[in-house]
């Protein structure tokens, strides 16, 4: 097997559409693999698609067509030579030396044409014509009937990445190009078409990796399979005529894979080597991991679970949702998915949900999360819509569903398949059933095909029909059955409404606010900036955003007087309403065995749910998230009409020990104390104490884990709004950050990217008593004045946004 990649000497010229003069006519250079927007951006004929409003005045772009354009030399073919694409984005017609070789209309899946006949020694000219994508979508919508969708454009009739064409939090850009590699493959006799290791663990502890090998053939000869790993082996022949081998190997007391807080993530190298006649022929190599993935949803007396079992072990999942983490999706690297990954792990996280409203993500996705012990849950590409069941959908639908499933299997993060987000809860409460009059809606990919694909390829993973789901005929987001998703505190109520249920899963819930200050201005010139600016409303998708985060704040801080203190108070406004949902859900675990929070990541910069803005800076929900996901927690939760601290274990070893209780008045005065001995099992929530009240502050404490909390809301609280002083030092790497209260100083934090932009704080939301000092580090490569820290829109808490009278 030969290949080799046809990524350098690719052009791009518009060849129908509303083109502007500018773009018009003119032929330039295309990365491949690429995107048109980003190619234009480098001939300097747009300006950047994510600055201030220039997205409106690209619009343009959804309505024209684009030719890219490859003259490449090539050798005589072998036996076969093939032309493939891993991707195309996504309404395209292909065409060698004037003659078309196929036509696709699915960006979530690859495409192989046998180009033997038609390859030049040299003179070749490749051409790849792209439809709007838009048009494509209308016409199908045309053809099949309107169906009910989120957004205004019909991306529910094309296998395209749905957000592409906006979501609540993303731009309408419409993207098209060549976005994954392309290349020419020259083989002969054989090759290995996918290959799907299958991988489980005996009940003695033996790995077993059964490996299926499907092959595609240029001659009938008899052919081998060598499969080999942790020095074992095993071989497998292909009868003359057939194109399919199974070959098992065993390996004795394999190490086992973990997600991350249950134990390490060790992979094997596992080679297949297809064969004839003593010649190898084709070669595949990856890295699995042994382990057991299920999902508990046998019924109990409470309704029905939804808790990952892993190795024989119940997990608590302390997750969170992801998105693409940019909309140009050829920028995103391996170094910065590893990177987003990172910081998962930095706020205790183990799973990430690949939301279905973008893509089956790279292989250095899912690599990155095998390598750190993320568990991955995978949705299909369907999100908050009905799609029609009938081709040209259902076809591709099958097509790259198999091609995915196939792809995936070596992957030991890959924990769950899921059939869509929100379609089944659509169809149940949005008034589907009377705009479909009939029409199908996707219900038979959820619950047939898809499935059924899962169960033939995948037989190791779990399926779920959809997000949020309960079985039978309940409703699709009871909190006692199943997964579900709780959005009534961000679009109607408060978040101290969270208590109003208790989920068996909570797969999605959260809560607004906008970027750091260093992404927004990077990205946003408006002056003076204002929450009611273009530039800022442009980068507020959310309906009625502005309002509901207004709404939001009322309850437990003051309205904001200026655009400074407004972008702080609702940065920490969604950062304790995220972890108060974070901590409810982890208070009753094993009833509830996950909190997935919506989101983590960004894919531009925007006002939004996320806890990781697009410039790759943690706001404080970031931090929020790493207090409320520790191993080892301290939060006060209601339980039979009173108030009581709850010690939450995610750890092996059980947590035993004396828990110290002091009430405090807001001066640091001790009011009352208490010191009770409490013991939680490993891997458990479980009472240690009574809260005791409203009687201002309580600290709760044990060993190095602390809790301060405060009764009722900064509103009613007389702070001392200049309770804080900083003293900074340099050391290596950057400084050292002393902050020191006079008075009761609530959710301390240094927001060090107005300092520096890369600046970045190992800690935040800390809550200081009376005399107490913190240091906190700042990682920086600038050299700053060491009184910057302590400007006051520097150094924040919750204090200088509560005025005294």
């Amino acid at each position: 097997m030969n290949r080799e990649e046809l990524h350098d000497g690719w052009r791009l010229t518009a060849v129908g559409g509303p083109v502007p003069d500018a773009v018009a006519g003119r032929t330039v250079p295309a990365a491949v693999p690429g995107s048109v927007h980003l190619d234009l951006l480098d001939a300097g004929l747009i300006e950047d698609p994510y600055a201030d409003r220039v997205e409106a005045g690209l619009t343009w772009l959804h309505r024209t067509s684009w030719r890219y354009t490859l003259d490449f030399a090539a050798e005589p073919a072998a036996d076969r030579a093939d032309l493939v694409f891993d991707g195309l984005d996504t309404v395209a017609t292909i065409r060698l030396n004037g003659t078309v070789l196929g036509r696709t209309a699915n960006m979530h899946r690859g495409h192989r044409f046998d180009v033997r006949g038609l390859l030049r020694a040299s003179g070749n000219e490749l051409t790849v014509d792209l439809r709007p994508a838009l048009e494509h979508a209308e016409a199908v919508e045309r053809a099949l009937g309107k169906r009910p969708r989120a957004y205004h454009h019909p991306f529910n009739t094309v296998r395209k990445m749905a957000c592409s064409f906006g979501w609540d939090w993303g731009p309408d850009l419409q993207t098209a190009g060549i976005w994954r590699p392309v290349r020419l493959e020259r083989w002969h006799s054989a090759r290995l078409a996918r290959v799907r290791p299958l991988v489980t663990v005996d009940a003695d502890g033996t790995g077993r990796v059964t490996v299926h090998a499907d092959v595609e053939r240029a001659c009938h000869a008899p052919l081998d399979v060598a499969v080999s790993i942790a020095g074992r082996s095993a071989r497998g022949e292909i009868a003359p005529g057939d194109t399919t081998a199974t070959v098992v190997v065993t390996v004795p007391d394999a190490d086992l894979w973990w997600p991350a807080g249950y134990g390490d993530q060790p992979r094997y190298p596992l080679s297949v080597e297809l064969s004839a006649c003593g010649a190898v022929l084709d070669r595949h190599d990856r890295r699995v991991g042994f382990r057991t993935i299920t999902v508990d949803t046998e019924p109990d007396a409470i309704g029905t679970p939804f808790t990952f079992v892993v190795n024989g072990k119940p997990v608590f999942a302390k997750g969170a949702n992801w998105i693409p983490d940019d909309h140009f999706l050829t920028r995103i690297t391996r170094e910065r998915l590893a990177r987003r990954v990172d910081q998962a792990l930095g706020a205790h996280l183990n799973l990430l949900r690949v939301w279905g409203g973008g893509i089956y993500e790279s292989e250095d996705f899912y690599d990155v999360c095998d390598e750190r012990g993320i568990l991955v849950w995978q949705d299909f590409p369907f999100a908050c819509a009905a799609y029609p069941e009938e081709d040209p959908l259902w076809t591709e639908v099958d097509a790259e569903a198999r091609e995915q499933v196939a792809r995936l299997t070596p992957h030991p993060s890959l924990a769950l398949w899921c059939g869509n987000n929100e379609n089944l809860w659509g169809h149940a409460d949005w008034r589907w059933r009377e705009q479909l009059g009939g029409r199908s809606w996707g219900l038979r990919y959820y619950r047939d095909l898809l499935p059924a694909i899962v169960a033939e390829l995948d037989p190791t993973r779990a399926y779920a029909p959809g997000s949020p789901y309960s079985p039978g005929t309940v409703h699709p987001n009871d909190p006692d059955h199943g997964t579900r998703h709780e959005w009534d505190v961000w679009n109607r109520v408060g978040y101290t409404r969270y208590r109003d249920h208790v989920p068996r899963f909570c797969a999605e819930f959260g809560f607004q606010g906008p970027p750091t200050w260093a992404t927004l201005t990077r990205w946003l010139h408006d002056r003076p900036l204002s929450t009611s600016s273009p530039a800022f409303q442009a980068h507020q998708k959310a309906e009625d955003g502005a309002g509901k985060l207004e709404r939001g704040l009322a309850p437990h801080l003051p309205p904001p007087s200026t655009f400074e203190d407004w972008h702080w108070a609702t940065q920490l406004n969604q950062a304790r309403a995220v972890a108060f949902g974070v901590e409810h859900f982890r208070s009753w675990w094993p009833r509830t065995a996950g909190a997935v929070v919506w989101q983590l990541n960004d894919c531009w910069p925007v006002t939004s749910w996320a806890a990781i803005d697009y410039g790759e800076r943690p706001k404080p929900l970031w931090y929020a998230l790493k207090h409320a996901f520790a191993p080892r927690l301290f939060t006060v939760q209601p339980r039979d009409g009173a108030e009581v601290v709850i010690a939450v274990n995610d750890t092996d070893e059980d947590w035993t020990g004396d828990l110290r209780l002091a009430w405090r008045g807001f001066d640091g005065s001790l009011l009352d104390g208490d010191t009770l001995p409490f013991s939680v099992p490993a891997r458990s929530a479980a009472v240690a104490g009574k809260a005791g009240g409203r009687r201002e502050v309580l600290v709760a404490e044990s060993g190095d884990v602390r809790l301060v909390h405060v009764f009722g809301e900064d509103v009613e609280h007389p702070y001392e709004p200049a309770a804080l002083t900083a003293r900074a030092e340099p050391v290596p790497g950057g400084y050292r950050v002393a902050v020191t209260a006079s008075a009761l100083a609530v959710d301390v934090a240094l927001l060090v990217d107005r300092v520096a932009p890369d600046a970045v704080v190992d800690d935040m939301l800390v809550t200081l008593l009376p005399g107490e000092t913190r240091t906190f580090e700042v990682r920086t490569g600038a050299t700053v004045a060491a009184g910057a820290f302590a400007d006051p829109l520097v150094l924040r808490s919750a204090n200088a946004l509560v005025r005294r009278e």
